[in-house]
């Protein structure tokens, strides 16, 4: 399977933030995305995710078969804001989403096991701390096995804690077979992993 973005450009309110990028990732890779606020890391992975659409380029996934027909099938997109519904409890939130994304690879509960949060289950996703919430978020990953993970300043809100094991989550994810697109302006020391600066030259 490879993930292949070819000479990409993006827009956000009808002006151009940056074009010219390419990258190709296969199994078992990542590529961490920097850069300036305004520089397009946001745009760039709602663009690989499917969220908007390519101003210009292209990108495809190749070798998904019939389980990843496409990148909407293939990728789990965990974008800044968390997407969860502050009146629906916990498990009803993961639930939801769990329902969303085809054949499921673990329960709710296990999952909020990983991300140590197993007495939130049945609380209001409103009663829970700006790091909780971020770490239920998180669990959205381990409910549904997909093979792409798109993850946009996935550590803000963390404790130093919650980040290492975040970030241990992320190795094992590429340790096995996954592919990883994470931007960033935090540390990511995520091993073995490549580096785009957005801004540096590409426009």
């Amino acid at each position: 399977m490879r993930l292949i973005a070819e000479d990409l450009a993006g827009e956000r309110g009808g002006e151009t933030v940056f074009s010219g990028v390419s990258f190709a990732l296969g199994q078992g890779e990542g590529l961490i995305v920097t850069g300036a606020n305004g520089s397009g890391k946001s745009t760039l992975l709602r663009i690989v995710a499917g969220l908007l659409p390519v101003a210009a380029g292209r990108v495809a996934l190749e070798g998904g078969g019939e389980d990843f027909p496409d990148i909407a099938s293939a990728c789990h997109y965990l974008g800044h804001l968390n997407a969860m519904k502050p009146a629906l409890t916990v498990a009803e939130n993961l639930a939801f989403w769990q329902a969303q994304m085809g054949a499921a690879q673990m329960g709710v509960a296990e999952a909020l096991d990983l991300v140590d949060l197993p007495h939130t289950l049945h609380l209001p996703y409103s009663y829970l701390s700006t790091g909780q919430k971020r770490r239920v978020s998180i669990a959205k990953l381990f409910l549904n096995a997909r093979p792409v993970w798109i993850v946009d300043e996935p550590t803000a809100g963390l404790d130093k804690q919650s980040e290492a094991a975040f970030v241990s989550f992320l190795g094992d994810h590429l340790e096995d077979g996954g592919i990883l697109i994470a931007a960033t302006h935090l540390p990511l020391p995520v091993k073995g992993v490549r580096g785009l600066v957005m801004g540096a030259a590409h426009g």
